[in-house]
């Protein structure tokens, strides 16, 4: 610590470590400010194809620009030290913040995620997908920011290769099932991701846990996320719509989920609260003594601080300093020099002084006087009324052109713009979002009061911002058609019932909903049809009967009495009466048919025909399989098995007569 990175950045303290990287405070000793320096680990940068994706990952995620991702400032190799500057966040991340508080609040655990997701969403737009989200990765700021770290390095750290057990355990919590299996990754992982961080915030706890990396996967892939206790329904319904261990189930991107969680809140009442910064206390743990503060009409507002400032009463007036007021001549206070004399002149009464001679006032007219007497309170009256008709004068000024403000227009505006023109304006926004068919999704399409509207400063307008056209919504299967249709209107749909569309379901009631006609996450008009695929119950078991060596007549009477519908084959496989015998059917014996969906079953025979064998020498194995099957002859492959091999040989020369069915064997080379 302490040297310089390319002779600009300088390595301070060590903010944290992990298995691939440790994150440094440092400073751009540049354009002298501070920064986060992560420095991956030496055997990761000892490999050059590793160091090549680095930093074709590091330059992708420095052209995402949003204010809730970490920015990406540089990124370069110093020797044998790979590293990248960020953004230098000071406060701490999610896991912190779940490590000291246990389980969130619904509300504040919204708040987080909210912008966690507008993150995500930028990226998908991008095409970028972040593939590592996990409470480590959700850094907290001063003042309650969010903001999301690493962007793109998961990829370059796992084409590697080379992960560590410890890193294995600390995101293989958060993966989905499709990462789990195959790899890959795409928008919905995400979704998968941050439906699991949600999960831990409501929950306290991730759904799923083990002591082993293999152990926490196989419960991705093979688990359904369990509900959290004591969270509202609709919550809940969410969280495990963005973990459905399919992805198509799953909202398409985090945009999408954002909107899903943007409804959810506004359906269960929770509004945005303030994220707590790891390390601080919880605000039920702070004494505040509040006090009423006067404020003068117009006058601004108290502060916060002042509100809660400790009231100091002021000391009683103490008896000494009452009775120095209540006499003649104060006390001497302590220490001062106290004459007798002086206080016994000063208490000696005075003698009565000689009045002077009064001088006799002149006479005055009456009328003059009281003509004086009327000018006087002329002038006062008249004096008073300028007064008055100025005061009033600048009181209706100030009413008029300081306290109100004008209404902006701000139908068709984006909702980043239309809060900006409210902003300046002096006023605050409240937003509704609804769907719509012609507007687009994030722009304005009222408000109210409407534009022009005279209003006091600082008071909260609606604005009526559109979501788009109505998605159709994820219902999980077994939902109660009640529920399902509250959601569903609640989208801006509504719902219908097709009997002929129900179906067979071996787990879910009947009644009970197993799927939505359009399917979920389709985009209709307002107040189009979604129809409730409702369960018919477990479907009837019809299985197909063993009837290979039996007669026609014979296999004819077993397929009708299982229920099913008998059929010939054409062709070479015909029968040519009723004693032929059964080859195979089609579906095979064993099968278990939906008989909603077919009962009909194809019977194969073998007639005691014989067949010519057709000369397959020098064709491609495959080619000759097919020719000698087509005339109703087995075959068996030796030596070159591939169907690309030249038969070279075959165990009945051509134009032989033979049964059919007769096994021939052909020599690939």
């Amino acid at each position: 610590m302490g040297g310089l990175l390319e002779q600009r950045y300088r390595v301070d303290s060590v903010l944290a470590r992990g298995g691939m990287s440790t994150v440094y405070r440092g400073r751009d000793t540049r354009l002298d400010r501070d920064v986060a320096i992560k420095v991956m680990d030496p055997h990761l940068t000892a490999d050059p194809a590793f160091v090549a994706r680095f930093e074709r990952e590091a330059r992708a995620a420095a052209q995402l620009h949003h204010p809730a991702v970490v920015s990406v400032h540089d990124q370069g190799v110093d020797g044998d030290q790979v590293y990248l500057v960020m953004e230098l966040i000071d406060g701490g991340n999610l896991r912190d913040l779940l490590n000291q508080r246990g389980k969130l609040a619904p509300a504040v655990a919204l708040s987080i995620l909210g912008p966690v997701l507008s993150a995500l969403g930028a990226a998908h737009r991008a095409g970028l997908v972040h593939r590592d989200v996990k409470p480590e990765n959700v850094l907290i700021g001063p003042g309650g920011q969010v903001k999301v770290a690493d962007f793109g390095l998961a990829r370059a750290i796992g084409e590697n290769g080379v992960t560590s057990d410890s890193e294995i355990l600390g995101t293989v919590a958060y993966l989905s099932p499709e990462q789990v299996e195959t790899g890959s990754a795409n928008a919905r992982s995400d979704v998968y991701s941050a439906g699991i961080v949600l999960y831990e915030m409501l929950a306290g706890q991730a759904p799923y846990r083990g002591e082993t990396a293999i152990s926490v996967a196989y419960q991705h892939v093979n688990s359904d996320v369990p509900s959290v206790p004591e969270i509202p329904l609709a919550l809940d319904t969410l969280v495990r719509k963005a973990t459905r261990r399919d992805p198509v189930l799953r909202p398409a991107n985090a945009d999408m989920f954002l909107a899903e969680l943007e409804r959810v809140g506004t359906e269960l009442g929770l509004t945005p609260q303030p994220v707590p910064v790891p390390g601080s206390a919880p605000e039920n743990d702070r004494t505040v003594i509040m006090r009423p503060v006067p404020v003068a009409v117009g006058a601004t507002p108290p502060s916060a601080a002042e509100l809660t400032r400790p009231v100091v009463p002021k000391p009683p007036l103490n008896s000494a300093a009452m009775t120095t007021v209540n006499t003649g001549p104060p006390t001497p206070p302590p220490g001062f020099p106290h004459n007798a004399s002086a206080t016994r002149t000063m208490q000696r009464p005075e003698p009565p002084r000689r009045r002077p001679p009064q001088k006799k006032k002149p006479k005055v007219d009456p009328v003059e006087e009281e003509r004086k007497r009327r000018k006087k309170l002329f002038t006062i009256w008249g004096s008073v009324g300028a007064v008055v008709l100025v005061a009033v004068g600048l009181f209706a000024w100030y009413v008029g052109a300081n306290r109100y403000t004008e209404m902006p227009s701000v139908a068709g505006q984006s909702e980043q713009n239309a809060q900006l023109l409210l902003s300046n304006a002096d006023l605050a926004g409240l937003v509704e979002k609804v769907p719509s068919n012609d507007v687009p999704n994030g722009t304005v399409i009222s408000s109210d009061p409407g534009p022009g509207t005279e209003l006091l400063k600082n008071k909260q307008v609606k604005l009526v911002v559109s979501r788009g056209k109505p998605v159709v919504p994820f219902i999980t299967a077994g939902a109660e058609v009640d529920a399902a249709t509250k959601e569903i209107e609640a989208a801006g749909l509504k719902t219908a019932k097709d009997p002929s569309k129900d179906a067979f379901h071996d787990t879910v009631p009947i009644g009970k909903v197993v799927g939505l006609d359009p399917r979920p996450g389709t985009a209709l008009n307002l107040d189009a049809p979604v129809v409730l695929i409702l369960s018919k119950g477990p479907p009837p078991r019809l299985p197909v009967p063993n009837v290979a060596g039996k007669t026609k007549n014979e296999a004819d009477a077993e397929l009708r009495r299982a229920g099913l519908e008998p059929t010939d084959a054409g062709g070479d496989d015909a029968p040519e009466n009723g004693e032929s015998r059964v080859v195979r059917t089609d579906p095979p014996a064993g099968t278990v048919l939906d008989p909603t969906q077919n009962k009909r079953v194809t019977v194969f025979y073998q007639n005691n025909r014989e067949v010519e064998v057709p000369d397959v020498s020098r064709q491609k194995v495959r080619d000759a399989k097919e020719a000698l099957e087509r005339a109703g002859l087995k075959v068996k492959v030796e030596f070159n098995k591939s169907g690309n091999a030249t038969v070279v040989n075959q165990s009945i020369p051509p134009r032989t007569r033979v049964q059919r069915g007769t096994e021939i064997t052909i020599v690939g080379l």
